[in-house]
């Protein structure tokens, strides 16, 4: 291999290297995440909401631990199978 040669090819490869590198390169800061930002908060249907002081009204207190008894309860006892009676299997 002549001088020439390699000389070419460690140019080709340092250009190569520098090219790969500078996509590595960090983003600007400035702007960095408002587009998640925006889409977080274009999914919120009431951003007030969190000042209301007003309960929520429709259901006593009393009720609604019932519901969520009865709700949280569900997942331990799977229900019973249903029954297949008069239901022919196989093919004939």
């Amino acid at each position: 291999m002549n001088t020439c040669t390699c000389a070419r090819t460690t140019s080709a490869l340092a250009l190569a290297l520098a090219a790969a590198l500078a996509g590595c390169a960090a983003p600007e800061q400035g702007a960095f995440g408002d587009t998640v930002r925006a889409a977080l908060g274009s999914q919120v249907i009431a951003p007030q909401a969190t000042r209301n002081s007003d309960p929520v009204s429709g259901i006593d207190g009393k009720a609604a631990r019932a519901a969520a008894d009865n709700y949280e309860n569900s997942f331990k006892q799977p229900p019973a199978p249903a029954s297949n009676m008069g239901v022919a299997g196989g093919a004939r």
